[in-house]
């Protein structure tokens, strides 16, 4: 394992986030507190408690959970797809580097990046309402297990995208509606049983589920569903950049 080619591109890659800290970190902490004000105190003091949760804490992990997912997909998909741009990709695969250790380094920066987003936005959570945490390591468990395979998946987005406008098609069209329409403002168990059915065909639902479990030990599904879920999602994403890097689709022609 060439461990200075992945530590190369991880520094690199976590460089570039901190030279646009503003744009990287403040803005999705800006616009989640926008969300705590706007469903925790409008609509948190019309729905007193979902599940024996109190509004304004039962939306906290979904709002994590929108966050982490769409920052793990952006910053690995820019972070593959500009240098495809500029033509230097080529000199990261004629490094003695396996597609491994090149996926290691790319996403493990996206998925760090996401972490941190995630982590202080779980602390800022706790400036608006009042949180406990039921079961700690398996919500970190499930924080970095989202990172990860959601950059992966960015990974694999900024491999196809064509262009810049591409990057943002598939977070902001199927992405972001998947997260809404998860449960990140409400229960499954709220919505009506045709509903309730529909649901369970949004694989969003069971990752938000297994994490807001990790929160008050409540779930839509049950936890083992949603390691099943996150679990396949990630095996499905990492063969997809195996079978890539494997037939040189969008890299090499």
């Amino acid at each position: 394992m060439n461990w200075s080619a992945i530590w190369a591109i991880y520094t690199f890659e976590m460089t570039r986030f901190f030279r646009t800290i503003s744009q990287s970190l403040i803005s999705p902490v800006i616009s989640t507190s926008l969300y705590f004000v706007v469903f925790g105190a409008a609509i948190g003091s019309r729905i007193d408690e979902v599940e024996g949760v109190q509004y304004g804490a039962f939306i906290v992990p979904g709002l994590i959970m929108l966050t982490v997912m769409t920052q793990s997909i952006s910053a690995a998909s820019f972070g593959i797809y500009f240098p495809k741009f500029i033509g230097t990709i080529y000199e990261v695969l004629s490094a003695p580097m396996s597609f491994l250790e090149i996926v290691m380094g790319y996403v493990g920066a996206a998925a760090t990046k996401a972490l941190f987003i995630g982590v202080i936005i779980l602390i800022t959570s706790f400036f608006f309402v009042d949180i406990q945490i039921a079961h700690p390591l398996a919500m970190a468990a499930f924080l970095v297990l989202t990172c990860v395979s959601f950059a992966l998946f960015g990974f694999i987005i900024g491999i196809w995208a064509g262009n810049f406008e591409q990057l943002q098609m598939v977070p902001l069209l199927i992405v972001t509606p998947l997260v809404f329409l998860g449960g990140s403002f409400y229960s499954v168990s709220m919505l009506p049983p045709v509903w309730q059915t529909i649901s369970m065909f949004n694989p969003v639902v069971y990752l938000i589920s297994g994490f807001r479990w990790a929160f008050f030990g409540v779930a839509d599904v049950p936890i083992a569903l949603s390691l099943l879920a996150i679990g396949g999602f990630s095996g499905v994403c990492l063969a997809t950049v195996w079978w890539i890097f494997k037939s040189g689709w969008r890299i090499r022609q």
